[in-house]
C-alpha cells in the first residue's frame, strides 16, 4: 500500500487566480480515477469544457455557480453535482471568498476539450515508454 501525502503535492497555477493540485492520477498509480482540487479567487472560473468520462464536482468551501449544459445551479460547502460524460460544463466563484473545489474524473488522468473543434488538454499522464 502506498500512502499519498497531498500536502506535499505541488499546486499549479492553471489560470490567473486558479491553483490546482493533482491528488490521485496515473502518476500516483490510479488506473480509473483522477482526483484534483482547485482554489479559485473570487470571480475566477473553469470555462466551459467537456470530458469523455463522468465527473463529480464538489464544493469544499465557498460558493460556486455551476453550469451543466443549459442548466445553472449554485452550490455551497458540502454540495456536489454529477456531470455526465460529454456534457459541456464549467463553474465560477460567485462568492467574496476563495472557492475550494474537488473534482473526480472516471479515468486515471485529466483530459478536457474546451471546444468541440479544439485540441484536448491532457495532464497527469505518464509519458509513453516508447
Amino acid at each position: 500500500m502506498k500512502a499519498i501525502n497531498h500536502q506535499t503535492q505541488p499546486k499549479e497555477e492553471w489560470r490567473t487566480g486558479v491553483l490546482t493540485r493533482m491528488c490521485i492520477s496515473e502518476l500516483t498509480g490510479s488506473k480509473e480515477l483522477c482526483v484534483f482540487e482547485q482554489w479559485c479567487a473570487p470571480g475566477t472560473e473553469a470555462p466551459m469544457h467537456t470530458h469523455k468520462v463522468e465527473e463529480v464536482l464538489s464544493v469544499i468551501s465557498g460558493k460556486a455557480e455551476v453550469r451543466l449544459g443549459s442548466k445553472t445551479a449554485v452550490l455551497s460547502q458540502s454540495e456536489s453535482v454529477v456531470v455526465p460524460a460529454g456534457l459541456r460544463h464549467g463553474f465560477r466563484n460567485i462568492g467574496d471568498e476563495e472557492l475550494h473545489m474537488r473534482a473526480i474524473l472516471a479515468e486515471g488522468y485529466f483530459e478536457a476539450k474546451p471546444s468541440p473543434q479544439g485540441e484536448a488538454i491532457v495532464r497527469w499522464r505518464p509519458k509513453s515508454p516508447h
